[in-house]
């Protein structure tokens, strides 16, 4: 079955309103994040990586990826810049296969079996799941690779994801295995 690891919203400057919170989260999972895109990288792994673009419609890759330098937590930003050779899609709501090519590069590149990473585990990370079991894509989330603002939802959102979704909720040391 062909894998891809999706990045879901990493690319953030961190100046909203649940910023303080997030980064809390944000901070342990970066690790183990970093680690599995570079695990995929080399492993000739598909890695997508979905932002927000922050209402900025005309911001490219780059910008975003400045922005989020710049911001309040750029030691959060730094070990998960998407690599150059990355697919890279900017979003403009929760789920990251809403007004998106995702679905559309995910079946190109032959695509079954989908890797979740990312913040937020009771938002963002929660819808893409949605869209992508109804596109009757295989989910894996690493519990250990996504973030939430509210950790009581964010184990909500998982149970959800595995109970409802089918997903297989395993750690980023584990997702290629």
């Amino acid at each position: 079955m062909s894998t891809a690891l999706v990045v879901i919203d990493m690319l953030n400057p961190y100046r909203h309103e649940d910023a303080g919170l997030l980064q809390e989260s944000v901070a342990e999972m970066v690790d183990p994040l970093a680690g599995l895109v570079a695990r995929a990288v080399r492993d000739g792994t598909p890695v997508v990586y979905v932002n927000d673009n922050h209402g900025d419609y005309s911001a490219t890759r780059d910008d975003l990826v400045a922005t989020a330098l710049r911001g309040e937590r750029p030691d959060l930003v730094k070990p998960i810049v998407p690599p150059d050779d990355c697919a890279f899609l900017p979003k403009v709501r929760h789920s990251a296969f809403f007004g998106t090519p995702l679905e559309y590069i995910l079946h190109q590149l032959g695509v079954r079996e989908v890797v979740l990473t990312g913040q937020v585990t009771e938002q963002c990370v929660l819808y893409t799941a949605l869209d992508a079991y109804i596109r009757h894509l295989t989910i894996k989330v690493p519990r250990d690779a996504v973030a939430s603002i509210d950790p009581g939802l964010g184990d909500a959102a998982l149970r959800m994801m595995e109970r409802n979704m089918r997903a297989d909720l395993v750690t980023a040391d584990d997702c290629f295995r």
